[in-house]
């Protein structure tokens, strides 16, 4: 009976996409916080357009990281400095907009709390953004 009943669990488990589907949620520490907005096919490429928010902590670095693609943003909120490898440190303020080329490895350090739209077009079936090495 108990092997029916694990059973019959796991596959409710499965059949629920809903549950299947849920991403892990974020750590109430993260430095970062990205909100998706619209997600959408380029046509005729195996590339996707991701536009989201990011929401950035006070006084803290995102980390280095890369996209498979490029970035572009506008800075809605806050104040920060773009650390992009290869190029002296980049203030940024509300108003200001950025792009970050496919592969270019970079970080943000926050001054304040910092919120950016950004987007992404990038391959298909990729992260998001993937850590430096």
């Amino acid at each position: 009976m108990t092997k029916i009943i694990a059973l019959v669990f796991a596959a409710a488990l499965i059949s629920t996409p809903a549950l299947a589907q849920q991403p892990p949620a974020p750590l109430a520490s993260a430095p970062i916080k990205r909100i998706p907005l619209q997600k959408l096919d380029v046509p005729g490429t195996n590339m996707e357009a991701i536009t989201g928010i990011a929401e950035i902590a006070p006084n803290v670095n995102i980390g280095r990281h890369s996209h498979f693609g490029v970035e572009s943003g506008y800075v809605l909120e806050g104040e920060f400095t773009m650390l992009v490898d290869g190029q002296p440190p980049r203030p940024m303020k509300a108003g200001d907009s950025y792009s970050i080329p496919t592969g270019v490895v970079h970080d943000v350090h926050s001054n304040t709390s910092v919120r950016v739209i950004a987007t992404y077009v990038v391959e298909k079936g990729k992260p998001l953004a993937t850590p430096a090495q």
